[in-house]
């Protein structure tokens, strides 16, 4: 399927309903879209539910509530799904809010972390699907055999790596959350201290996405927002490992920087209060 791109469009989806080798995860969750809910109502013909938050496609540990699940659970899930190395993963978020892209950005960064490559954003979500033919109730997944995750450490930026950029610096420490998150104006509840990491710049997620149609901007305009940025590998963090997950996916899938995600983010970071932040 060489024509494949992190981002799809519904045109793209539409012309490719029923082929077996394409596997639709509508990943509303009640956070984000209506969860189960609103797939039972509607969804892509052929989608299957999998819960961004039931699921737990992120896992808790301590203060940290974002971290990548262990890969045998990452295995099971993906198996449970019937997803195989051979088939292509199309997410489907509901296209209504940055929040719910972040999500899907999330669980696409999760499939490619754990060594699937073969997956895809629907652009617009469902809310770009509108009109076109859809289903209701629920439909089954077809059960897989454990997924072969193979872990590709080279898209994470676990704890210890963190530290050294903060330490060494070298690489840019990205901020993706609001401005009163990055001045320490404001305290997500999972993190112990308001803050940011040290030396770190911030580009609001938020800022990637046309108001009007809550869809991300055209790459020139992407480009023009992370231009200023060095050339160096960029460690994208917020407070959860969700919002950084956007920014990563537009530096990393559509303009092709060299990035990682820090999925344990400000909620880990400020457990150990010997760690610094920096406010103002």
């Amino acid at each position: 399927m060489p024509d494949v791109t992190p981002l799809v469009s519904a045109e793209w989806l539409a012309a490719r309903l029923g082929d077996p080798s394409l596997l639709l995860l509508d990943v509303r969750s009640a956070v984000d879209g209506g969860g189960a809910a609103a797939y039972a109502q509607a969804h892509v013909p052929g989608a299957i539910h999998t819960d961004y938050v039931k699921d737990n496609w992120r896992a808790a540990k301590g203060m940290a509530t974002g971290l990548l699940p262990d890969l045998d659970y990452l295995s099971d899930l993906f198996g449970r799904l019937g997803l195989t190395p051979q088939r292509h993963a199309i997410v489907i978020s509901a296209g209504t809010s940055p929040g719910d892209f972040c999500a899907a950005a999330r669980i696409y960064w999760t499939l490619k972390v754990a060594g699937h490559d073969k997956v895809s954003i629907l652009d617009g979500g469902m809310a770009a699907w509108d009109g076109r033919p859809v289903s209701s109730g629920a439909e089954r997944a077809n059960p897989a055999p454990a997924y072969p995750v193979h872990y590709r450490a080279e898209l994470r930026a676990e704890l210890a790596a963190v530290e050294k950029a903060v330490e060494a610096g070298g690489d840019v420490l990205l901020d993706s959350r609001s401005a009163g998150y990055f001045a320490g104006r404001e305290k997500s509840p999972q993190a112990k201290r308001a803050g940011r990491l040290p030396g770190a710049v911030l580009i609001d997620h938020t800022q990637m996405f046309d108001p009007a149609t809550k869809r991300l901007r055209p790459r020139a305009e992407l480009e023009a927002l992370f231009a200023g940025l060095p050339t160096a590998p960029i460690v994208n963090y917020c407070n959860t490992g969700h919002q950084a997950a956007a920014n990563w996916f537009v530096l990393s899938e559509v303009l092709g920087r060299p990035a990682t995600l820090y999925d344990g983010s400000m909620s880990e970071w400020t457990e150990d209060e010997s760690r610094p932040v920096d406010v103002g």
